[in-house]
C-alpha cells in the first residue's frame, strides 16, 4: 500500500471497567521527546497500524500486547471506524477487563534524539496509562477518538457520569 495516496490504518482496543460505580476507561499516553509535556488531549486507546497481512482484529490484539503487555483473550466487541487528523482510518473495539496501570510494558521506538545530533535514542512506545470516567477520557483523548468514547457508552448502556443501574 502506497501511503502517498491512501490513509494509514490501524486498529485497537478501549478497555472498560466498572469501578466505585462508574464506567471506566483505559487510555495510553504516547512515548518519546515529543509528548513528553502534552497530557490534555494527547491520550489514545491502545492501537496501531494493520499489517497488511492481519485483520483488524488481529492488529488490535498484537497493539494491546505491544502497547501495554496484557494479552487479552476474551471476544471483542466492535466499536466501528474513526478517521483521525490526516485521515489516519482508526478500526476500534471494546473489551471488558482490568489491567494493572503500573505494570504497562511497552515496545520501544528509535529517532534520532536531539534532532541533527546523528544519535538513535530509544523511547517506549507507551510512557504511562490510567483508567479515567468518561468525562475526563472526553479531556484526555486525542479528539479524533472521542467518538469512541461515546458509542462504548452506549455499546454498554451507561453515560458514566453517574452509579451504574
Amino acid at each position: 500500500m502506497n501511503s502517498t495516496h491512501r490513509p494509514a490504518s490501524s486498529a485497537g482496543i478501549l478497555m472498560y471497567r466498572s469501578a466505585n460505580s462508574q464506567l471506566q476507561v483505559l487510555l495510553v499516553h504516547p512515548g518519546g521527546p515529543y509528548w513528553r509535556r502534552k497530557d490534555e488531549g494527547a491520550w489514545s486507546i491502545p492501537k496501531g497500524e494493520i499489517d497488511g497481512r492481519e485483520d483488524a482484529e488481529d492488529a488490535a490484539r498484537r497493539e494491546f500486547m505491544e502497547e501495554t503487555g496484557a494479552v487479552l483473550t476474551r471476544p471483542l466487541q466492535p466499536l466501528g471506524e474513526i478517521r483521525q487528523r490526516g485521515r489516519k482510518r482508526v478500526v476500534a473495539f471494546a473489551v471488558e477487563g482490568d489491567v494493572d496501570v503500573q505494570a504497562i510494558k511497552s515496545n520501544s521506538f528509535e529517532i534520532e534524539w536531539p534532532p541533527g545530533s546523528g544519535k538513535m535514542q530509544a523511547f517506549p512506545e507507551v510512557d504511562r496509562a490510567g483508567w479515567f470516567d468518561l468525562a475526563a477520557a472526553h479531556v484526555k483523548i486525542l479528539e479524533g477518538q472521542r467518538p469512541l468514547l461515546d458509542r462504548l457508552a452506549e455499546l454498554v448502556g451507561r453515560s458514566g457520569a453517574g452509579p451504574v443501574p
